[in-house]
């Protein structure tokens, strides 16, 4: 199997290949997310699911790098964002706001991370506690695909500490209102000399994605990673690609945000035009960090299809501002950019 390298071919791919599987594996998860004996829990479970079907089918495209283990790599991806996308749900439109509650619940991604891994009560510190097994369900599957690459060992290392990022990212922003921009703040200081040059808010953008982990466990399916080329995969998704991903999904949100007074790291640029030059740059520094992977033409499309996706949704077309914006990064980025803008937009009337 070819890791497809042209626009047209990763379209057909993703849509006759990925999407159909990513969709099997979800409606399983509905059914077990439907049996969750706790109602809150059970609503939780079942709106991320219906509301964030596309996080899956987005990350899913990293499957194709796994080649023949594509389907393991896809089953993998889909249960660990699924993970990701319920405790966000829990921690963000839940009931609870305390920081020890939502550290207890992300140590289920620290043990999906780790085949062996016993679980745990990941509910320990709220009142809902009884999920059916189906958070555990979520974790026992990661570990299972983890089980069938040959040198874990040799990406593990990696895989924990984007994992880590991400863990408490979302413990710092989803605390009280008026101790988030401080603990955020206080947690980039710690990392901001060993960085390139970043603000506080991109770091916290660059650690919530799920890419790295994604890219890295489908190229570990395929092959055996030396030490080398996982620190270069590592290296190349964060900050660069991670960051602008998560920075475009912040862009088109800014308007439910502010109406919901959800944080969004958008709003601490001192203004479009410098929030502009900053996405540029990610823009950027993300096509030139890809340049030195195998594969690099998978990895340039990925960077133009986020583009494209995002900016092709319907939100950007509520918002003027964020409207401008994304015209000058399409004709920045290029005709590739443009392509998938183009059929996303076909496709989603």
């Amino acid at each position: 199997m070819n890791i497809p390298v042209s626009p047209w071919t990763l379209i057909l791919e993703t849509r006759f290949k990925v999407i159909p599987t990513v969709r099997s594996e979800l409606k399983g998860w509905r059914r077990r997310a439907e049996e969750i004996p706790n109602p809150e829990l059970r609503w939780q479970a079942l709106a991320s699911l219906a509301a964030k079907q596309f996080h899956c089918e987005g990350g899913s495209i990293y499957g194709l790098l796994a080649k023949r283990h594509w389907q393991e790599a896809i089953r993998f991806i889909v249960a660990y964002q699924t993970i990701s996308d319920y405790l966000d749900n829990l921690c963000d439109r839940s009931t609870s706001l305390d920081p020890a509650d939502f550290s207890a619940l992300h140590e289920s991604i620290a043990n999906a991370l780790t085949p062996g891994a016993k679980g745990k009560n990941y509910y320990r510190f709220r009142d809902e506690q009884n999920d059916g097994g189906y958070l555990q369900a979520l974790v026992k599957t990661c570990q299972d695909v983890l089980c069938q690459i040959p040198n874990y060992g040799t990406i593990a290392p990696a895989v924990h500490e984007l994992a880590s990022y991400y863990c408490n990212l979302q413990v710092h922003k989803h605390v009280r209102i008026e101790e988030r921009v401080p603990r955020l703040q206080m947690w980039f200081s710690a990392y901001q000399k060993q960085l390139p040059e970043l603000r506080w808010y991109e770091f916290s953008a660059c650690a919530g994605s799920t890419l790295g982990i994604f890219c890295l466990v489908a190229y570990g399916l395929d092959q055996e990673l030396s030490n080398e080329l996982t620190n270069r995969v590592k290296n190349s998704y964060f900050p660069w690609v991670q960051g602008f991903h998560i920075l475009l999904d912040y862009l088109i949100d800014q308007e439910e945000d502010r109406v919901n007074g959800d944080l969004n790291f958008c709003f601490y640029y001192r203004n479009h035009e410098d929030m502009l030059e900053r996405f540029k740059h990610f823009m950027q520094n993300a096509a030139e960090s890809v340049s030195q992977l195998p594969h690099t033409g998978f990895h340039q499309l990925i960077n133009q299809a986020l583009l494209g996706v995002y900016l092709s949704d319907k939100k950007v077309r509520r918002q003027q501002e964020v409207q401008n914006i994304a015209k000058q990064l399409i004709h920045c980025s290029g005709s590739t950019a443009s392509l998938f803008f183009r059929s996303r937009l076909l496709i989603s009337h």
